[in-house]
This record gives C-alpha cells, sequence and structure tokens, in this order.
C-alpha cells in the first residue's frame, strides 16, 4: 500500500508546483503597456543600430572592390 500513498503524495507535490508556475500577470493595464513600450523601444534601438552596422560593412565592401 506503500505505493498507494507515495503516488498520492507526489501528485500533490506535482499540482502544487504547477500551481506556483502559473503565475498571472500581476501588473495593471498600464503598466503592462508601459512595459511593452519599454520593450519595443529597446528592441527598435536594436535593430536600428543593427542596420546602421550593416549599412556600414556593405559600404566597406563597395570600396574594396
Amino acid at each position: 500500500m506503500t505505493r498507494g500513498n507515495q503516488r498520492d503524495h507526489d501528485r500533490a507535490k506535482a499540482q502544487k508546483k504547477a500551481a506556483s508556475a502559473k503565475s498571472k500577470n500581476t501588473m495593471s493595464g498600464t503598466e503592462f503597456q508601459r512595459a511593452k513600450e519599454d520593450a519595443a523601444a529597446i528592441m527598435r534601438e536594436k535593430q536600428r543600430k543593427a542596420d546602421e552596422k550593416r549599412a556600414a560593412e556593405a559600404a566597406a565592401a563597395g570600396k574594396k572592390k
């Protein structure tokens, strides 16, 4: 009977772990929107730098020929 008892304990432990992993968004709507806008601004800046680097490499490759 110990195996059945162990199974119950493992099931309860797994449910507790799954419940803690499913945390909902705790930010308000305006906080969430601001966070999304901040992340988007960071990504736009990274993309702009990558485009500048790509353009500089293309210009350098064009001069070598």
